[in-house]
């Protein structure tokens, strides 16, 4: 059995292994991290062999960390993602370079639209009707979009939204209220078969998923880091935050907004818990904890949007696609019976 797994931000981590009776044998770590000493390595691969092949993550990774010599010093990985590794190898877990990506750019769509679509183009991939995408959206109009178990009432100054002419709107991933305005956010979803994170806890998956961005945030000049849970931020503030949900027919979705060029004053108008979090943060203004693509580059959203592009498919490679009338009619239906209801908007009192 074979397991990959890329530490964000730091090595390649690759295990080979075999299995008989329910335990682990003929474990071997490689990579191109740096180990030191060289017996650190034998040390490893003797704390994983003899294992039981459904040991988790955490059990695998006190093993590891229980044999590594005293004078062991670990640089661009650590035991946890050696684990996680395993953990893909005995899952067969898949690698991003295992699929044949496609892209779909915008267009522009009502936001009660774009949250069914999101879950119609996760359900197809992970039906097989569709190929893993990549899709970036446009917005036609201000929104705010809650998680899943958010409160509207607790979330939202309604007065506030009426009066800036915001729709709201509840995805089907949990996590916080995004305040959305049109070319003034870039959001993506990628939809993957589970596959692709199998073995990871939600914590790394996260991180897994967003690395391309980080890469590309870097090569426009932006001192990107993934901060857990879900937050893409630089030293100057965050940038982002991501939010992830795996369906039951085989899908992942993880989609993410970045803020381009927020009013943060407006935002707190028309975000209750964005009061809250300044207040908690000890700031006065969303400003200060906010720091915008444009603000930190420069440069036009269509540029930034192109390095994502780029970057992505450089690392895992992208065919246009678009989406399809038929995914487009699904989703219409998914408006009348859930997304556009009172019911499922206030699912959550």
């Amino acid at each position: 059995m074979h397991g990959e797994f890329k530490v964000p931000g730091g090595k390649l981590v690759v295990v080979d292994l075999e299995t008989t009776d329910g335990v682990i044998h003929d474990f071997r770590l490689a990579g191109d991290f740096f180990l030191e000493p060289d017996s650190a390595l034998a040390a490893i691969n003797a704390a994983v062999n003899g294992l039981p092949a459904d040991a988790d993550a955490a059990r695998i990774a006190r093993a590891i960390q229980a044999g590594l010599p005293d004078d062991a010093s670990l640089l661009g990985f650590t035991p946890d993602a050696v684990a996680t590794a395993i953990r893909r190898a005995l899952a067969s877990a898949t690698g991003w370079r295992d699929y044949d990506w496609q892209l779909i750019m915008g267009p522009a769509l009502d936001p009660v639209v774009q949250m069914a679509l999101d879950q119609v183009l996760a359900e197809e991939v992970g039906a097989g009707r569709r190929k893993p995408t990549l899709r970036i959206w446009e917005w036609e109009k201000p929104a705010v979009v809650i998680g899943s178990f958010q409160s509207v009432k607790n979330e939202v100054d309604l007065d506030n939204a009426k009066k800036y002419g915001f729709d709201i709107v509840r995805r089907i991933s949990g996590g916080g209220a995004m305040f959305m305005e049109a070319g003034s956010v870039i959001t993506y979803s990628i939809y993957a078969p589970t596959e692709l994170v199998q073995g990871m806890s939600f914590a790394d998956s996260y991180a897994f998923l967003d690395e391309w961005v980080i890469i590309a945030l870097k090569a426009l000049g932006i001192e990107a880091s993934y901060v857990p849970l879900n937050d893409i931020a630089s030293p100057t503030g965050k940038i982002g935050g991501a939010a992830q949900k795996r369906l039951g027919s085989g899908a992942v979705l993880h989609h993410v907004t970045m803020s381009y060029d927020m009013d943060g004053d407006k935002m707190v108008e028309v975000l209750r818990i964005g009061r809250e979090k300044m207040s908690d943060k000890g700031t006065k203004s969303a400003n200060k904890r906010v720091d915008p693509l444009r603000t930190q580059t420069g440069l036009p959203r269509a540029e930034i949007i192109e390095k994502m592009v780029g970057t992505f498919r450089g690392l895992y490679g992208l065919t246009p696609s678009e989406i399809t009338p038929e995914e487009l009619a699904q989703a219409q239906q998914l408006v009348t019976e859930k997304f556009g209801t009172e019911e499922w908007l206030q699912r959550v009192p």
